[in-house]
């Protein structure tokens, strides 16, 4: 159309500020509080839903389950790092489950497999001998020379972990290897073992148990000792899993007494066939908690399947009609550009053609006053459009709030570099003035 990038970069900001005002107004429903199971499954159905169709209803069922046996008295402090994913190879999606407490997907490494209310000890070290930096050479010249040759290393050894029982702690977390002199101790002791390779995961165990984690072998202090109300091992679906939860007011064998602030945590236990299909369930549950924290900071909710973008691409137009200057045309442009989220839906359900004929049908109703919630049906059950506020699909307001937003800035970033290069001159250093050939070999 022959318009300059400042003209086209005033019309989207236009745009954008009525597109702002405009959503602010379709809000038709807000998450109620106390949250429910049913009114939370509601919620985060369609975000699931654009990732894992079909399998909708189980997880937003397991992710409601898992967040409200977290969700702590002020649910604006709610934590996602507290709702864990383990994934079991095997059964299918309706085997999966959540486990209240952290799920590790092994056994301890001792005998011991079941302690109730522990002081927990975590070690970022290995717990072996220390390896010496120089080699050395032993001349043995005896069988008591032989034997002992590792008594030393073995009291030594002894000294630690007993000091350790000692000091109240029945579990360790091990960050790093255990050697088998050290297990073997820690068996004798009754203390119970734990590896956890991962640094996010022992992080996360840290918080839950309260504990700091030591980088040097030894006694912790009272500070640094964490407490654990269940460590046990239990079996699902053939396969053996460490859990380690806290008790809370309910629950069997709950004291009273211990007022400790305690971090609680969830486990959602994935079953699937294949690694790739359970890496898919893991993220879209983790778009459900996301979508969770989201409407806990700002419950309100439009209609979905494409209705919200429709309507605003309708007002973003009839605004732009409206408008004097060149800066109209980018505002329709604008309001155009909105309507590529029902027609993708659309078309990638119905079809090209049929697409179309959704699209035009969805203008219609748009146009008639208080038929702002009409999205496309994906099952095409009617004529392809239904009425998104009847079947319970709601987007996050403030989800496309942020998308229309950062979607207009990277669009104006774009035309602003492209306006700040067509400034200047094109091509590279002058060549400079001197007499012919100047470049040409002597």
């Amino acid at each position: 159309m022959g318009l300059h990038p400042s003209e086209i970069t005033k019309g989207y900001e236009l745009a954008c500020t009525k597109a702002q005002a405009e959503l602010e107004n379709l809000s038709t429903y807000s998450l109620p509080t106390p949250l429910t199971q049913t009114t939370l499954i509601s919620a985060l159905k369609p975000a699931i839903a654009s990732k894992q169709y079909g399998n909708e209803d189980a997880l937003a069922s397991l992710v409601a389950e898992a967040a409200l046996s977290i969700m702590p008295s002020n649910p604006k402090n709610f934590n996602i790092d507290n709702v864990r994913v383990v994934k079991i190879m095997g059964g299918n999606l309706s085997a999966s489950k959540v486990v209240q407490g952290m799920v590790f997907g092994r056994e301890p490494e001792g005998q011991i497999k079941k302690v109730i209310r522990a002081k927990v000890a975590v070690f970022t070290s290995a717990l072996d001998v220390a390896q010496t930096e120089t080699k050395g050479t032993v001349l043995i010249k005896n069988a008591n020379e032989m034997l002992n040759f590792t008594a030393g290393e073995e009291k030594h050894l002894e000294k630690i972990f007993k000091e350790i029982a000692d000091s109240g702690i029945k579990v360790i977390i091990a960050g790093s290897t255990i050697g088998e002199l050290a297990l073997h101790y820690l068996d004798r002791f009754g203390v119970a073992v734990l590896r956890v390779l991962s640094k996010f995961d022992l992080r996360r165990l840290c918080r839950v148990v309260n504990a700091i984690p030591l980088a040097r072998m030894g006694a912790p202090t009272p500070e640094e000792a964490g407490f654990v109300d269940v460590f046990e091992t239990v079996e699902i679906g053939g396969d053996r899993v460490t859990v380690l939860r806290q008790l809370v007011e309910g629950d069997a064998g709950f004291d009273p007494t211990t007022q400790t602030e305690k971090t609680r945590t969830a486990t959602i236990v994935l079953r699937g066939a294949t690694a790739n299909h359970l890496d898919d369930l893991e993220r879209a549950i983790d778009d459900g908690v996301n979508v969770i924290k989201s409407l806990l900071k700002d419950s309100r909710l439009v209609p979905g399947a494409g209705a919200t973008e429709l309507e605003l691409a309708r007002r973003v137009e009839t605004y732009g009609n409206g408008l004097k200057g060149l800066a109209q045309h980018a505002v329709k442009r604008y309001g155009t550009a909105l309507e590529v989220v029902p027609r993708t839906l659309a078309e990638n359900a119905l079809g090209g053609a049929e697409g179309n004929e959704v699209l035009s049908r969805l203008w219609a109703k748009h146009e008639q006053k208080g038929e702002e919630a009409w999205g496309v049906d994906i099952e095409a059950e009617n004529d392809g459009t239904l009425l998104a506020n009847e079947h319970e699909i709601y987007d996050s307001l403030a989800a496309k709030s942020w998308a229309i937003k950062l979607a207009t800035e990277a669009a104006v970033s774009v035309l602003s570099v492209d306006s700040i290069i067509m400034s200047k001159p094109a091509g590279g250093p002058k060549v400079p003035q001197q007499a012919g050939n100047w470049d040409a070999d002597d």
